[in-house]
């Protein structure tokens, strides 16, 4: 963002510019909220805001890397969820059709491998096998940069969660370097 100088100072209108490309960046950039587990978030809240369908995040969101193995507490959070009438979709980037396959169908759950995150097409889609508009939903996962990244670019609000577990891709841990940059002022709802 430039801001001219023509000997009187900064124009005012170069000053709102710079500031809507500033809040346009930290949109994109930010989570709505950002939230210790899964199993913390008020599925009530959600309901009361209008959220009829929540789009999920597998790896480290759902079902941690080094276990393989759902927690008990998130299992429960969505057998609620569903129970309260959310339409749930996984969408994760994992490869391995047959790992996301088997988690959602032991979840209950519809899903989309091969997601591509940060690109917002997958969860379009899982929208549209859903039934519901951006503004119904919420997309919750653990990274920034794909998850929250995609959903702010599909039109859906985003929550961050803390990893499940320390375990990453290695590109991934890269990727989590800038993060604790990014989130560091950013306070976690415990």
């Amino acid at each position: 963002v430039f801001l001219h100088y023509a000997g009187r100072g900064v124009f005012l209108e170069d000053l709102r510019r710079a500031s809507t490309v500033l809040e346009l960046i930290m949109r994109i950039f930010s989570p709505k909220r950002y939230v210790a587990s899964v199993d913390r978030i008020d599925l009530d809240t959600l309901w009361a805001d209008g959220k009829r369908a929540i789009l999920l995040d597998r790896d480290n969101t759902l079902v941690p890397r080094d276990t393989e193995q759902v927690p008990a507490a998130v299992s429960a959070w969505l057998e609620a969820a569903h129970a309260k009438g959310f339409k749930l979709c996984m969408v994760s980037n994992n490869w391995h059709r047959d790992q996301v396959m088997a988690s959602a169908r032991e979840l209950g759950l519809e899903a989309i491998s091969h997601a591509m995150k940060p690109a917002p097409f997958a969860l379009k889609a899982g929208l549209k096998r859903l039934g519901a508009t951006a503004n119904e939903a919420v997309l919750i996962g653990d990274q920034l940069y794909t998850d929250v990244w995609s959903g702010n670019f599909a039109g859906v609000d985003t929550i961050l969660v803390k990893p499940q577990a320390t375990q990453d891709l290695w590109y991934t841990q890269i990727f989590r370097i800038f993060e604790r940059r990014a989130l560091r002022d950013l306070p976690c709802e415990e």
